[in-house]
C-alpha cells in the first residue's frame, strides 16, 4: 500500500491546490515559529480554510503556549497540531486534552538512543514524526533538507503508523519508504524551488516515485 504524503511548509494558495491535486493526505503550515516558511495565524487560517474537510491540515508549532494554541484552534481549526519543539509527553497529552485536537510529535533522531526517547510519546501523540536533527546551533527545527540514517528506524521498534521526514526528495523517497516502512512521508524542501515556494514538477515527481 502506497504511503500517504504530507506536504509541509506551505506558504502560497497555489501550492496548497497543487499539493491537494497531486494526492497529498496532509498539508503542513508552520505557524508563528522560527522558519523561512513562517506564517502568522491569520495567514495559515487563510490558506487552510479552502480545503477544510477535504484534506488533513496541520499547524506546525514549536513550544507553543496555550494562548497561541487557542488562537490557532479558533482561527485555523486544524485537524492536527504538530509539536516540533521540546514538549514533554505530559505537555503533548495536555494539549490534546485541553484543545480536543489530534497531535503529531516530531522527534529529532540521530542515533538509537534518540529512538528510545521518542518512544516516550507513544500514547500521548496520535502520530510520531521521526526527523533529522537540525544543524548544530540552528534555532530552526525542520526544513533543512538533511537526510537521516534510515537504518536507525529500520532496526528499532516503531508504532504501526509513523511519519518520516528529513531530506526526502523524488529521487530517494521510494527507497525511504521501502527501508523504513513509514506509513506517512513528510516533505518540504525536497519539493521546493526556494524556501516556501513549491515546485509543481517536483511534487508530481515525488508522487510518481511512490
Amino acid at each position: 500500500m502506497r504511503p500517504q504524503v504530507k506536504i509541509c511548509g506551505l506558504t502560497r494558495a497555489e501550492d496548497v491546490m497543487t499539493a491537494q491535486k497531486a494526492g497529498a493526505s496532509y498539508l503542513g503550515f508552520i505557524v508563528e515559529t522560527a522558519s523561512k516558511r513562517r506564517l502568522t495565524v491569520a495567514e495559515a487560517a487563510y490558506l487552510a480554510k479552502p480545503v477544510q474537510g477535504q484534506i488533513l491540515r496541520v499547524a506546525v508549532t514549536v513550544n507553543a503556549d496555550d494562548n497561541l494554541l487557542q488562537f490557532i484552534m479558533r482561527d485555523m481549526a486544524p485537524d492536527y497540531i504538530q509539536c516540533h519543539g521540546d514538549e514533554t509527553p505530559e505537555r503533548v497529552a495536555d494539549i490534546a486534552r485541553r484543545f480536543c485536537v489530534k497531535l503529531i510529535k516530531a522527534c529529532a533522531v540521530a542515533n538509537d538512543e534518540d529512538m528510545k526517547q521518542a518512544d516516550q510519546y507513544n500514547g500521548a501523540a496520535d502520530l510520531i514524526l521521526y526527523d533529522a536533527k537540525p544543524p548544530t546551533g540552528s534555532n530552526i527545527r525542520g526544513g533543512h533538507g538533511i537526510k537521516m540514517d534510515w537504518d536507525i528506524i529500520a532496526r528499532a521498534p516503531t508504532p504501526k503508523r509513523f511519519m518520516l521526514a528529513g531530506g526526502l526528495t523524488p529521487s530517494n523517497v521510494a527507497l525511504a519508504a521501502q527501508q523504513t516502512g513509514a506509513a506517512i512521508l513528510d516533505v518540504s524542501s525536497g519539493v521546493e524551488l526556494s524556501p516556501g515556494i513549491k515546485d509543481p514538477a517536483k511534487i508530481k515527481a515525488f508522487f510518481g516515485a511512490l
